[in-house]
């Protein structure tokens, strides 16, 4: 059976071309970047290279760059390192629709005596900026707010917002992980302390994510060990994976320059427009005008979100579902519930997140195989009987 894979903000098919980097570094160079031997110290020329082309990516400077396991990783050590740097302050900031990775630190964190600030959004999933902005203090020591919703795409202006934090003196991070490689992103230019990204969002390898953190940033480590990333990370360098995250932010940042993701975004709307044509009573979850170019969450009332998976799973499609089930519970997402949207509506969401691999012939065969399965589904679904009858 033939996969069409539309779960790209799940993860992402490693490029090839990053695979090919990749592979000398798990066999004939294998030396220690740290050592002084030029066996070693050819590894670190590589990984400078690398450095530098994650931070041309989002506009920053080498230097600002330090190199993590993953995208959690990376946003934990920027709000420890936030709270640690002010220890005064006990005070943080952040929004109801962030991904687990920030939303599970901040309850974890309320628990040890930290007051926590969730700012809502309205039913697009746009933040209430004018929340956020009176919710600041004195005692605030850091905004954490996502670049771009992993279930929605919905953006958030971060360039505006991170330059009124910043010009209120409190440190602001933002989760990018779902937002590099996808959008442009220039850091020098906006009010950004500390970004998160993640290399397997981008046609990079799993296991590898960076943090920058601004020059000048008050820092204090996660990861206390060695002397690698300048102190600010220790552990023996991930030298493969290091570089296969240089390769695909090389290409990520040549394809936002070529391409700007139009072809994927054409192919978004392509799929979005003909669902939305074909199965009365659906509807696109999120700001149609202002979310990342490869996302759309679509909500089919009346059906549950888990049945149409395995059902698409059956013709080998791939995709997730807005009411994702945590510990068997089948509560709708976090995120669709601070939209508010109908519990109808949040229970059937599913998220198509394309990538350039995605081709229009596998687009077409969603859209003539999705139709049918929403059909099936509601006739067997007590709820469609009754709204139909109702």
């Amino acid at each position: 059976m033939t996969v069409i894979y539309v779960d790209n903000n799940a993860t992402t098919k490693v490029a090839p071309e990053v695979l090919e980097a990749m592979m000398p570094y798990f066999s004939d160079l294998y030396g220690n970047p740290s050592s002084m031997h030029s066996f070693g110290g050819n590894v670190a020329g590589v990984i400078k290279t690398a450095r530098e082309n994650v931070a041309h990516l989002i506009g920053a400077a080498p230097s600002e760059i330090v190199f993590t396991s993953c995208g959690t990783e990376s946003d934990g050590t920027a709000i420890r390192a936030a709270i640690e740097s002010y220890p005064d302050k006990r005070h943080i900031v952040t929004s109801r629709v962030e991904h687990p990775a920030i939303k599970n630190l901040y309850e974890s964190l309320s628990k040890k005596g930290y007051r926590t600030t969730f700012v809502p959004v309205d039913d697009k999933g746009r933040l209430d900026i004018d929340y956020l902005y009176d919710s600041l203090s004195d005692d605030t020591a850091v905004v954490s707010l996502m670049w771009g919703n992993n279930e929605t795409g919905v953006l958030f202006p971060i360039e505006e917002i991170s330059r009124e934090v910043k010009d209120r003196g409190i440190l602001f991070h933002t989760d990018a992980v779902q937002a590099v490689g996808k959008i442009p992103i220039n850091v020098s230019d906006s009010g950004v302390d500390m970004l998160s990204l993640s290399g397997h969002k981008f046609h990079g390898p799993k296991g590898i994510g960076a943090l920058y953190i601004r020059k000048g940033t008050k820092f204090a480590p996660f990861m206390i060990g060695g002397h690698q990333e300048s102190g600010r990370r220790g552990g023996t360098e991930n030298t493969a994976a290091i570089i296969g995250l240089g390769r695909a932010a090389e290409m990520a940042a040549e394809h936002l320059t070529n391409d700007g993701y139009a072809s994927v975004s054409r192919l978004r709307d392509k799929l979005e427009h003909n669902l939305l044509e074909k199965v009365p009573n659906a509807m696109v979850n999120g700001d149609p005008a202002s979310r990342l170019p490869n996302t759309t969450s679509i909500a089919f009332e009346y059906v549950e979100g888990e049945s149409i998976l395995l059902m698409m799973n059956e013709h080998g499609i791939c995709a997730s579902s807005g009411s994702a089930c945590t510990s068997g519970s089948l509560e709708p997402s976090h995120v669709l519930r601070a939209m508010g949207v109908p519990f109808t509506a949040a229970h059937g969401s599913i998220r198509f997140s394309l990538s350039r691999y995605n081709t229009e012939n596998e687009i077409d065969v969603i859209i003539e195989t999705l139709p049918p399965i929403i059909k099936r589904l509601r006739e067997m679904s007590p709820f469609w009987k009754q709204a139909m009858e109702g």
